[in-house]
């Protein structure tokens, strides 16, 4: 009888034991899917392959390094297709120097190229209205917005990084 009860003990420890450490398993697997843009920065650097800082990538790109708010640090980019995705904490709004205004959702995504950013969703600006900002292009000293129509703005209005202001809706 005490043989049986052990057999039966040891079966119903070794189910909760496997449930248990399926339980973590599952905890770290939801844990790493919702650490959005953290993922590729970590497993780059475990390959020993760091990535370069937000402001780094656009400067590359010849494009402004202040166009996101300093506190969107993480991102993805496939250097084969172009596709870049920023992450930003929250919603939020920059000025800049030129009385501009940026509104950004908590990912952007495009399409950098040389001196361009084309295919942008996740990103307006207030020009009389809030308006979708598609595509943003480098000419020398001037940024040139895509929003519905060209707007041309001062590229040194946008080579400072700047603190988003958080708002409610994008």
């Amino acid at each position: 009888m005490d043989q049986i009860l052990n057999k039966v003990g040891s079966y119903w420890l070794g189910q909760k034991a496997s449930k248990e450490f399926n339980s973590v398993g599952d905890d770290i697997n939801s844990l790493s899917s919702s650490i959005e843009g953290g993922t590729k920065w970590l497993v780059n650097k475990i390959k020993g392959k760091m990535q370069k800082s937000l402001p780094e990538l656009l400067k590359e790109y010849d494009l402004a390094i202040g166009i996101f708010p300093r506190d969107a640090t993480n991102y993805e980019f496939n250097e084969e297709t172009g596709k870049l995705t920023v992450f930003i904490p929250s919603i939020c709004e920059v000025g800049y120097k030129d009385s501009s205004v940026l509104r950004f959702f908590t990912a952007v995504t495009g399409y950098l190229e040389k001196g361009k950013l084309a295919d942008i969703s996740g990103m307006k600006t207030k020009v009389m209205i809030w308006v979708k900002v598609t595509c943003i292009t480098s000419d020398g000293s001037k940024l040139h917005f895509t929003a519905g129509m060209k707007k041309t703005r001062s590229r040194e209005a946008y080579e400072v990084l700047r603190d988003g202001v958080s708002v409610d809706k994008f």
